[in-house]
């Protein structure tokens, strides 16, 4: 026990997060089981030390981090642990990478029923489905997702500004008022390419090659993420790698399932299980037109975020298709995103017309009153025309 409070006391004192998450005021902390999922890579252990910081003294033994990577916890489960440590006054336990730990669900509801005045928050990756695959949690956890950074927060970081978050309506109704109040700041054409191509990920941070630092993650999602979790064989790794290259090469595009299941030698269902399991460790979004989900075929597939269009195949990347992912991701945290009856075109909240286009382009679009323009291209917008990068100030 003492050996992890002297590395927990190391990394609080250790840790220094540049921008404060917006997640660590919209979490309910009175609540005793506390989920935050999130894709590997988006700074999940750096959430977890920020909120011992702000809340305990890096010495203060009520509070403990530990991670499921500790070959300690090979031959000694979590409930006992924590048990030992409630005992010694423990009241916060902050648990990385619980699924590392076997049987991990039920072992946190032991915690849950044995220590009623312990406090656990845990990490996990997004591929994990907490209570619809850990019955025994229902009820006692609350579920979190962290997401990789807002092109406010790698704004905030970089120029070193204070920049808030407006909710859609905000951006829609008082986006020309908002434009006038950050232009004098910064200028967005400057930096909004800088975080399409490496701004999602925090270890852009890390003085490391990007691109090479977000590939491995990447293996790491499919090798760790889906094959651990989902519980799937080694041997068909390989054929969930290809079809991920093959829907990062086709684009933002409705998938040919038929093609990909002939391409990566399995059938169709298994095609559609695993853009499912990759859709859940966010390495692609899945877009439906109204109405429907899974198993329906999606009307179209593309990257999560641009930072991964760039990585895969930088030298096919397309503006068109960089601009919709980065409108489709941002989108993704609180509104619902369909499919449009055209291309370019999206469905937000069920309602919501929207045409992400090109503002140099603009002359020759008609425009209509039932549809909000995200245009890129452009800094500034008036009625109906929106900015696109101001939508990355969602979050």
């Amino acid at each position: 026990m003492e050996a992890f409070f002297r590395t927990h006391t190391y990394l609080v004192e250790h840790t220094n997060a540049k921008v404060r998450r917006m997640l660590m005021d919209e979490i309910n902390w009175n609540d005793r089981m506390i989920g935050i999922k999130g894709t590997r890579g988006v700074g999940k252990t750096t959430f977890l030390l920020q909120y011992a910081k702000e809340n305990y003294a890096p010495n203060d033994r009520r509070c403990l981090y530990v991670n499921m990577n500790n070959f300690y916890f090979q031959g000694r489960g979590i409930a006992d642990f924590a048990g030992e440590f409630y005992n010694n006054g423990g009241k916060v336990l902050l648990i990385d990478q619980v699924f590392k730990e076997p049987n991990w669900s039920k072992e946190l509801r032991l915690c849950h029923d044995k220590y009623p005045e312990l406090k656990i928050v845990f990490t996990g990756s997004s591929v994990m489905r907490l209570k619809e695959e850990n019955p025994e949690l229902n009820g006692i956890v609350k579920s979190y997702n962290l997401r990789g950074f807002s092109f406010r927060e790698f704004l905030n970081l970089t120029c070193s500004t204070n920049f808030k978050a407006y909710t859609l309506d905000e951006i829609l109704r008082e986006h020309e008022h908002i434009t006038r109040q950050i232009l004098p700041e910064i200028s967005p054409n400057k930096y909004f390419p800088l975080y399409l191509h490496h701004g999602f990920y925090p270890f852009f941070l890390e003085n490391r090659n990007f691109s090479e630092n977000l590939l491995k993650t990447m293996n790491m999602m499919t090798e760790v993420d889906i094959l651990l979790i989902k519980q799937i064989e080694l041997k068909y790794l390989a054929k969930i790698k290809k079809l991920f290259y093959l829907l990062a090469l086709d684009g933002p595009k409705a998938p040919n399932v038929s093609q990909l299941a002939n391409d990566i030698e399995t059938s169709r269902a298994t095609v559609m299980n695993y853009i499912k399991y990759l859709a859940e460790a966010r390495l692609i979004n899945v877009i439906y037109p109204v109405g429907q989900e899974f198993p329906k075929k999606p009307s179209k597939v593309m990257m999560h975020n641009p930072n991964l269009m760039y990585a895969i195949y930088p030298i096919s990347t397309e503006r068109q298709s960089v601009m919709e992912t980065f409108f489709v991701n941002t989108m993704w945290k609180d509104h619902t995103v369909n499919q449009g009856n055209k291309d370019n075109y999206y469905i937000i909240d069920g309602n919501r017309k929207f045409k992400v286009c090109d503002a140099a382009s603009g002359n020759k679009t008609r425009i209509n009153p039932d549809t909000v323009y995200a245009r890129f291209n452009t800094e500034v917008g008036m009625d109906n025309q929106v900015p696109l990068w101001l939508f990355g100030f969602l979050y």
